[in-house]
Parts: C-alpha cells; sequence; structure tokens
C-alpha cells in the first residue's frame, strides 16, 4: 500500500508513517492541522460540496492559525511547517517536496519590473523565518535560505542565501541538518 500525501507530510514530523487515527491526534498542534486541512482542500478541490466544505474550514484556520496558503498552490509531499503564525504564500508559487518553511516567511508575487511573476522553488529547500522570496524567481534543489534573507534572484542549487540584498555562497551540503526524514 501506498502511502498518501498527508502520511508523508507527517513522516517528515515524527520520522513514522502513521495511521490515520495517529494522524487525527496530533492535530492538536496548529501546524499540522493545518497542513492536514489544507491537503484534504487540495484533494476536493474540484468536488462541488465537499470542496467548498474543506475550502470553508481552511479558510477559518487560516484567519485562526495565520496561515495564508491556498489550496491550488503547487506543494510537493513532505510539506513541514516547523512553527506556525504569519505565514504568506502566493496561490501560484510552486514548491519541491521536502521542503521546510519556517513562521513569518513571505512567498510573494511581483507585479512589475523585470521579475514580474511569482517564485518556482525547488526540492529539499529550508526556509528560515521571516525570509521574503518575492517575484519570478527559481530556487534550485538543497537550499537553505537563512532567517530575514531577501530573495528577488535566482538561486543555484546546493547554495546557502544569506542578508539583504540576497548574497548566495555555493554549499554542497546547504541543508544536511536542516531537512530531517525525508520522504
Amino acid at each position: 500500500m501506498s502511502n498518501s500525501i498527508i502520511q508523508k507530510d507527517f513522516y517528515r514530523e515524527s520520522g513514522r508513517y502513521l495511521s490515520h487515527f495517529q494522524i487525527l491526534k496530533k492535530c492538536f498542534s496548529p501546524n499540522l492541522h493545518y497542513i492536514y486541512l489544507f491537503r484534504k482542500a487540495q484533494k476536493y478541490y474540484k468536488v462541488p460540496l465537499v470542496g467548498l466544505f474543506y475550502k470553508l474550514i481552511l479558510r477559518h484556520y487560516q484567519i485562526l492559525y495565520g496561515f495564508q496558503i491556498y489550496p491550488e498552490t503547487e506543494i510537493g509531499e513532505g510539506l513541514y511547517l516547523g512553527h506556525w503564525g504569519h505565514l504568506v504564500i502566493n496561490p501560484k508559487a510552486k514548491i519541491g517536496k521536502n521542503c521546510n518553511i519556517a513562521q513569518g516567511v513571505t512567498i510573494a508575487q511581483s507585479n512589475r519590473g523585470k521579475n514580474e511573476g511569482v517564485p518556482v522553488i525547488g526540492d529539499e529547500v529550508w526556509i528560515g523565518p521571516n525570509a521574503v522570496i518575492v517575484g519570478k524567481v527559481t530556487i534550485g534543489n538543497n537550499v537553505l535560505i537563512a532567517p530575514n534573507a531577501y530573495v528577488n534572484t535566482d538561486v543555484p542549487s546546493n547554495s546557502v542565501v544569506i542578508g539583504n540584498p540576497a548574497v548566495i555562497n555555493s554549499n554542497i551540503n546547504a541543508t544536511e541538518g536542516y531537512i530531517n526524514n525525508k520522504v
């Protein structure tokens, strides 16, 4: 039996695949509860009544927990939200698998200029607290974006990004020890 995307997301937190009942027990944690509802809203997005139900429930918890992640946002399996509160992700952004996103992060669209558009973020990316990624930029795989970094330029794979303006340093082990329990 293959594991569901929800099981893979929860695996990132616990390091083991959980039954549906075990997953529901872990939903007392706001970040895990939100991931659960987000994935349900994604699954049933185009199903008339069930989809509307999950979208309404998700909207309630967006306001309650401070997460602004919409069901149409493409996020790969193994999503890990380390802490809850004040997280904004543009619904057109694309995020790969095994990504960690901390509190205070903004992944936003730019409406003008050479970077008009939304970010595309690769696999195994760790985004630290209060980091901002804006515009039509591509973030490679195995990238660590340090807390408070401002990223408005492409970042190659195997990099560490720090500061404002962003300074990019090559590092083959960029996310080693930061991204655990990969799926």
